[in-house]
């Protein structure tokens, strides 16, 4: 083998080792730039109480929209379908109150969805001692990339989210209307 061979060998090799790691650099780039955009457009719905208002709201504190594809309520473990039912299972009849739509709707960045809205402070009272314990909610939501999760209010406290592949739509499943 001449010497001329060898520099040439030796100099493909170092170019096919150039250009693997020009690719593995390239690949983790894009790595890097994917985990940028779901940052940039991760929503974050969270559930919450405002006495003041006298409501149940949903908000979405994330950087992205946030995209419901499925709302449970349970009563005692026992899936509702409406705002009626939880009522009518908790035995507790409010004067008046006003609603809002949560599944398959989208919240902006910032955006707050008046969930359950009580005109009198008492039935927010009442309803707050008669659901404590009794009622939980499960809602899947997902981004505009498809990365999706559950706030389930029967895991942890708070406001507990669990990352899932995707929203499950069970044959079985009872979905809350809420409108």
């Amino acid at each position: 083998m001449n010497k001329s061979s060898r520099t040439d060998r030796l100099a493909a090799f170092v170019a096919a080792l150039v250009g693997m790691l020009a690719l593995l650099v390239a690949a983790y780039t894009a790595w890097i730039q994917r985990q940028q955009v779901r940052a940039e457009v991760w929503p974050s719905l969270l559930w919450m109480t405002m006495d003041s208002e006298s409501r149940y709201v949903w908000m979405n504190k994330g950087m992205g929209p946030a995209l419901v594809n499925s709302v449970e309520v349970m009563v005692d473990d026992l899936p509702v379908s409406s705002w009626n039912d939880v009522f009518h299972a908790l035995q507790f009849e409010p004067a008046d109150y006003g609603t809002s739509t949560l599944a398959d709707n989208v919240l902006a960045p910032g955006e707050t969805l008046p969930w359950l809205v009580f005109k009198k402070h008492e039935d927010l009272t009442e309803f707050r001692s008669a659901a404590s314990d009794r009622v939980h909610y499960r809602v899947c939501y997902c981004s505009t990339l498809g990365d999706c999760w559950i706030n389930d209010s029967r895991v942890g406290s708070g406001n507990p989210r669990l990352e899932t592949r995707a929203c499950p739509k069970a044959a079985d499943q009872v979905l809350f209307e809420d409108h």
